[in-house]
């Protein structure tokens, strides 16, 4: 339909700014950033909660009459925040994958000062193997948001944490490298997180047998991430499904409930001996 001259100014101001192809694209990123700082905001809020270490508890048995619930065989899961958080960023995660009860959740504040991945991964696995210990169970399932699944995957791949990890999760993880924020190159950890940095070579090296499962959820609107396809996992001897999240940023990964959903169905699938249980790569956030 043509438009007249008069009707133009009721036209959305980014449909006369941008060619009619970029429209849809650009409305979606107003939308997507809108929401990054809605979150940003919430969390700034929220953060202070999370800045002790969550107190470490030990699941109650079930009673011997008691029907069995098919979650009673789902394994632990442990949340592991990105660079400069702590565990509040998911308060929203945590209640969604509590849904239906049974499964044991608990989250591990790394320190800010920790300047070293494989350190943080050396912390991770006392963690889990205490968790193992606690609740009587062979493996957990880990859900890394960003940095987190860094330290994650360099304790599957390099320190023999896939005889622990069922599942890894990744949620805009620097897998290949992020060139974001070059000035920032005087933390330590954000050098690790450089592509071609000694630490991502070595997540480079052959992995056979690596028997962890890995999903990793990457969005075309991560602006943390650069390029955004840097959180996909592209490795010949790991198990791994990527799905692409259009419409939210960084920040909303861990906290959107479409996604949490995502996660959740990840988590109860059974993954098979080669690959991950088959799911639509493709994921469109409205």
């Amino acid at each position: 339909m043509k438009v007249t001259r008069a009707a133009a100014p009721l036209l959305p101001l980014c449909e006369r700014l941008l060619p009619t192809r970029l429209t849809g694209l650009s409305v979606a990123l107003l939308k997507a950033t809108a929401l990054e700082l809605a979150i940003l905001a919430g969390h700034l809020l929220l953060y202070p909660s999370g800045i002790i270490q969550e107190r470490r508890t030990t699941p109650a048995p079930p009673s011997a009459d008691a029907p069995r619930l098919p979650t009673e065989d789902k394994p632990p899961v442990v949340l592991l925040h990105g660079f400069i958080d702590n565990r509040s960023v998911f308060v929203l995660l945590r209640r969604a994958l509590a849904l239906g009860g049974g499964r044991h959740l608990e989250s591990l504040n790394y320190s800010p000062l920790t300047f070293d991945i494989r350190a943080a991964a050396e912390l991770l696995g006392r963690h889990i193997e205490d968790i193992c210990e606690r609740t009587g169970r062979e493996r957990v399932d880990v859900v890394g948001h960003s940095l987190g699944g860094l330290i994650a995957r360099y304790y599957v791949q390099r320190l023999g944490g896939d005889r622990r990890v069922r599942t890894l999760v990744t949620l805009g993880t620097p897998h290949g490298g992020t060139q974001v924020a070059p000035l920032a190159n005087a933390h330590p950890i954000v050098r690790q997180m450089r592509p071609g940095s000694d630490l991502l070579e070595e997540l480079r090296e052959p992995a056979p047998g690596c028997r962890t499962h890995f999903v990793a959820f990457w969005s075309d609107f991560d602006h943390v991430m650069v390029p955004v396809e840097t959180a996909c996992v592209d490795h010949p001897d790991l198990m791994a499904r990527n799905v692409q999240v259009t419409g939210i940023g960084h920040l909303a990964l861990p906290v959107h409930p479409t996604i949490a959903n995502e996660i959740r169905q990840a988590l109860d699938e059974a993954p098979t001996a080669t690959r991950p249980a088959a799911r639509p790569d493709g994921l469109t956030v409205a």
